[in-house]
């Protein structure tokens, strides 16, 4: 299960995205930063690929700016290299699972601890469910 996350760039400091004012948004290219930054992207068509020391950060690149980006992170490490990046261009991080903005100065308040306790729960909801088994509940006979 993969942390997603989402940049966003803009001129404002989001405390909750859904109230977030449009007309503040500034689109960059995100790809192009990443090029620049990340020493080792791998390249699938549209899907990118980063590769660092024990994390891996996936992404669609982008074919015109956009203010913001969705990233699929994998591993702790990954969050710090993208908080550096976020840090020097202004840009903010939003946790999709927990729902709130990540605090770039102190990660450790809303980071990967909490998405992996986010993760066990959604997990172990998920196999506290009955199992079915579709074919046999599609072609049950009426009577």
């Amino acid at each position: 299960m993969s942390w997603d996350v989402v940049l966003f760039n803009s001129t404002e400091k989001i405390t909750d995205p859904a109230e977030l004012n449009e007309t503040k948004l500034v689109s960059v290219s995100f790809t192009a930063v990443f090029e620049a930054y990340f020493d080792n992207i791998v390249k699938d068509g549209d899907h990118l690929e980063i590769k660092g020391d024990g994390y891996t950060i996936d992404y669609f690149g982008d074919n015109e700016p956009a203010s913001n980006t969705m990233l699929s992170l994998y591993g702790e490490g990954a969050i710090y290299p993208l908080i550096d990046l976020a840090i020097k261009n202004n840009w903010q991080i939003f946790d999709t699972g927990l729902g709130d903005m990540i605090n770039l100065n102190n990660p450790s308040v809303n980071g990967y601890q909490n998405f992996q306790a986010y993760r066990t729960h959604v997990l172990n909801q998920y196999q506290q469910q009955p199992k079915q088994n579709w074919f046999t509940k599609l072609f049950k006979r009426k009577p």
